[in-house]
């Protein structure tokens, strides 16, 4: 559902939720350019909602990296979250859209919360001594967005969630096999401690001198050959959206397992350079999604990872959109932003 059009909102606020998702539209056109191509194909429906969404998470993202990382941060994200859940957001482009996004969705709060507290995990500087400590960590800030985005869709049967869960953290491991190198240069280690020492590497030693190193390679070689079972089992739940949302996900799988290719067509070597998919890989990529939708279904009844359980357990525990009266709330709510910024206007409060 597309949120202006299903709510019917007045012209004026119609048009400031346009100009909303166009400064979101501007960030995700700068930040991620393979999530933005990957969005191209969404239904407009979707793909508004879907960008707003980023913009949250960019935000949040960037929040916590530009100001070195501190508590504060994610005090204040925190906050901007609480008024965003109570109808009652900054008058920020991003604030506000979300409002709208997560009234009109009945998202439930544990999910964005769940976002922060993977970003919050950055700020402490933890290390991930097992593989499973690593999949909560990639279920908090990759996980809940595919649930986010599952919910955008309008897909919330258990099967369906546990499978786009999956993507998420797919992509969030494909993320960190390309930017090995880079984040040891920041002093930032998300391998797995414990791969490493059972090739003979000590941790530490490396990640204070991150030279290229055929065992560190082995383990980022690893680490995609999990991601690769992941997505595998993420092009099953495929099916279970609607059709016109199909070529969108199948890309943002399909372009992301490409980062993970070109590392592994390197040995695994993300200290010396940093992964791109080539131009040309994409447009094919791109090809392949519009084409593959209807997956076999065999992976679809798979346990969620039990690092995502929290996420299907929230979703399933929120009332349905059309249970709750979203589209009058979310009506009632830009009325009111309309209401206090001519206020505002009135009073000189700029």
């Amino acid at each position: 559902m597309s949120v202006a059009p299903t709510v019917r909102l007045e012209p004026q606020l119609a048009r400031h939720w346009a100009a909303d998702v166009a400064a979101c539209r501007a960030s995700l056109q700068h930040n991620s350019k393979t999530f933005h191509a990957a969005s191209l194909l969404l239904p407009a429906r979707v793909r508004e909602p879907a960008t707003v969404l980023y913009g949250f998470c960019r935000l949040a993202d960037d929040a916590v990296d530009e100001q070195g990382g501190r508590a504060e941060a994610i005090d204040r994200l925190r906050e901007r979250l609480d008024r965003v859940y109570a109808g009652r957001p900054l008058a920020l482009p991003t604030d506000r859209a979300l409002a709208a996004v997560v009234a009109a969705y009945a998202m439930p709060r544990a999910l964005p919360d769940f976002l922060i507290e993977g970003l919050a995990w950055d700020v402490d500087g933890r290390d991930y001594e097992h593989f499973d400590e690593l999949l909560g960590y990639a279920a908090r800030v990759a996980g809940a967005v595919g649930a986010m985005m599952s919910l955008l869709m309008e897909t919330r049967a258990p099967d369906a969630l546990a499978r786009a869960c999956d993507l998420g953290v797919a992509m969030q491991l494909s993320n960190i096999a390309r930017d090995v190198g880079d984040d040891a240069r920041m002093g930032r280690l998300y391998l797995p401690k414990a791969w490493l020492r059972e090739l003979g590497v000590d941790p530490a030693a490396w990640l204070a001198d991150p030279r290229p190193d055929a065992r560190v390679d082995a383990v980022v070689l690893r680490l995609l050959a999990e991601a690769d079972r992941l997505y595998a089992r993420a092009a099953a739940g495929v099916a279970s959206l609607p059709l016109a949302c199909r070529p969108g996900i199948n890309a943002a799988r399909l372009l992301y397992a490409g980062i993970g290719h070109q590392v592994r067509r390197a040995g695994g070597d993300g200290v010396r350079r940093r992964a791109r998919v080539p131009a040309w890989r994409k447009a094919m990529l791109l090809g392949r999604a519009a084409l593959a939708l209807w997956p076999a279904t065999t992976l679809l009844p798979q346990p969620a990872l039990a690092a995502n359980q929290p996420l299907l357990d929230a979703v399933a525990a929120a009332p349905h959109p059309a249970a709750q009266g979203s589209a009058e709330f979310v009506i009632d709510l830009f009325t009111r932003l309309a209401r206090d910024e001519r206020q505002h206007r009135v009073g000189g409060v700029a």
